[in-house]
């Protein structure tokens, strides 16, 4: 297991208990480096949506946790948020809470000669995810490069 692995396992395990006692759910945990700066984000959420105070709320708990626990050699920002309107479906239970609703697909390479795509997630499995777009298409998931819901306004 990587360092990154381990490091968004471990605060996964410390968020449990307090997105309980919040009233909330974990969505996920990343930990990565943008430019010289490592971010920790622990995404939270809630059937009729996060707001500030649940932010702040699980943000000061996790912060005293992972303070205690001190297991990130690093310096890293840490941030609490809502996943978004748009948000990236990285695991299956992104996915199943996503069944019917529409989503944009990007690949790494082209398919038939395009790289963006655009449908209703009917159905995935460990190995594809199919949507409904003027037509059924399915994709191998080792093609995808990002799932996230489409925002249309």
């Amino acid at each position: 297991m990587s360092r990154k692995e381990t490091y968004e396992n471990r605060t996964e395990e410390l968020l449990k208990p307090i997105v309980e006692k919040a009233g909330v759910e974990i969505y996920d945990v990343e930990y990565v480096k943008e430019g010289s700066d490592f971010y920790l984000r622990a995404y939270i959420d809630k059937s009729e949506g996060v707001n500030i105070n649940d932010c702040e709320a699980v943000s000061r708990a996790l912060s005293d946790a992972l303070d205690e626990k001190d297991f990130i050699s690093d310096a890293y920002i840490l941030e609490v948020s809502s996943p978004g309107l748009g948000r990236t479906l990285k695991k299956d239970k992104h996915l199943e809470k996503s069944i019917g609703k529409e989503v944009e697909i990007k690949t790494y390479k082209p398919i038939d000669k395009c790289k963006e795509f655009k449908g209703v997630l009917k159905a995935y499995d460990e190995k594809s995810i199919t949507i409904e777009a003027e037509n059924e298409l399915v994709f191998e998931r080792t093609d995808i490069a990002l799932i996230r819901l489409a925002l249309d306004f």
